[in-house]
């Protein structure tokens, strides 16, 4: 089936992406603001950041099977609206730590919503093709990334944090509702129904994975893409308000440039494809990134917006890439397959995020940035190697 004649399904599975990653990302610019109300450290307060992302990945050794037992896009709509109460129960965390278990269950019903869609993409769409229609399904996320950014920082700052996430526990319900009516309709097809929830399938399921080198490498090179880029973008809305002194509306509406180079990604991603390749794409993003981490370490006001759009188009080209890879890893078992590769990017994310935080507190932002940002070139180097000697695709 094409992509063409999934447009509707697909474009409200992007909806529902928008609202999952403007929830995970909306965390970045309350960080000053959750720190100041209950008297902790940008290093203590990233907790809110830590749980969900913690929760988000070990989720996906759940929503995975369970996505591949009764259907992808039946599960997508259900997990959608129990977020909506998920989400809209931080607004009332009385302390920092009820805080983080409020995030902790909003990152698990979350999880299964953007991996599951890009696992329904897999199942309806060739490899052929897919990077450019998981493209036009991930705009979802790229705006999400705006939308998380500029909604916690806008938002936080007229009305203050816990209105931030009422407001994404209404739009999960919206979202959601239209989701189950879609989801009646002719126009989505019958779910691909591989898998079996019992404990020896999933044990076949996952030595089925692991047994594959290239999804090896795969997983391996998305979870320290997680932890390096994740472990230091966390920080930056922290950064610029410590650095700069902005207010948190311009410290989310900074941090949603990020967004602008997701979507000069988008926009170009068949001219990118045809120019670069995949190797190219890895080795350009990874390089993007480590320019764009420098720029924001050099501590230049006027600079940042740009630097931020940079990391947000060196961290498409180099994920996106990854992404269509991880949906060609098991295709007999595609949404536990994409699910663990969900899995190991958030993973790495909370991980990076746990470790950067005494080492932001300790010796500051800019050493932190620098040294990420290296070592984003030194990944992206090396993912475009090992894709020379990639198996080809089924």
């Amino acid at each position: 089936m094409s992509g063409t004649s999934l447009g509707r399904p697909i474009a409200l599975l992007s909806a529902a992406a928008f609202v999952s990653v403007a929830s995970m990302r909306v965390a970045d610019p309350l960080l000053p603001q959750v720190a100041h109300e209950f008297g902790v450290s940008a290093g203590e307060a990233s907790v809110i950041a830590t749980a969900f992302a913690l929760a988000y990945g070990l989720c996906q050794l759940i929503w995975g099977a369970l996505g591949d037992r009764f259907g992808k896009y039946r599960l997508v709509s259900a997990m959608t609206l129990v977020s909506a109460l998920t989400a809209a129960s931080a607004a009332w965390a009385g302390s920092l730590a009820a805080l983080g278990i409020a995030r902790l269950a909003a990152g698990a019903t979350a999880a299964a919503i953007v991996p599951l869609g890009m696992a329904f993409v897999g199942d309806h769409v060739p490899y052929q093709g897919r990077q450019a229609v998981l493209a036009r399904f991930l705009t979802g996320t790229i705006f999400g990334l705006v939308g998380g950014q500029v909604l916690g920082g806008v938002v936080g700052e007229l009305v203050g944090w816990r209105a931030v996430f009422l407001l994404l526990g209404a739009l999960f319900l919206l979202v959601g509702a239209l989701l189950v009516v879609e989801l009646r309709s002719s126009r989505v097809p019958a779910p691909v129904l591989t898998g079996s929830i019992s404990p020896a399938a999933l044990l076949r399921g996952y030595a089925l994975l692991f047994g594959r080198s290239w999804a090896r490498v795969v997983l391996a090179t998305v979870f320290v893409e997680g932890f390096l880029f994740y472990g230091a973008f966390t920080f930056i809305g922290a950064y610029l308000r410590a650095r700069f002194g902005l207010d948190y509306a311009m410290v989310g509406l900074v941090l949603g440039c990020f967004g602008l180079g997701g979507l000069v990604y988008a926009l170009t991603v068949r001219r990118l494809m045809d120019t670069l390749g995949e190797q190219g794409l890895a080795l350009g993003g990874g390089a993007i990134l480590t320019l764009g981490y420098l720029v924001v370490a050099g501590g230049s006001l006027a600079w940042m917006a740009p630097a931020i759009a940079a990391l947000g188009l060196g961290m498409h080209m180099l994920h996106a890439t990854l992404q269509t890879n991880a949906t060609q890893m098991a295709p007999e078992a595609r949404g536990l397959a994409v699910s663990t590769f969900a899995n190991a990017l958030f993973m790495g994310q909370a991980v990076g995020v746990w470790l950067a935080g005494p080492a932001v507190d300790g010796v500051g932002f800019a050493p932190v940035f620098v040294a990420m940002g290296l070592a984003l070139t030194v990944l992206g180097a090396i993912f475009a190697a090992l894709l020379a000697r990639r198996p080809a695709p089924a």
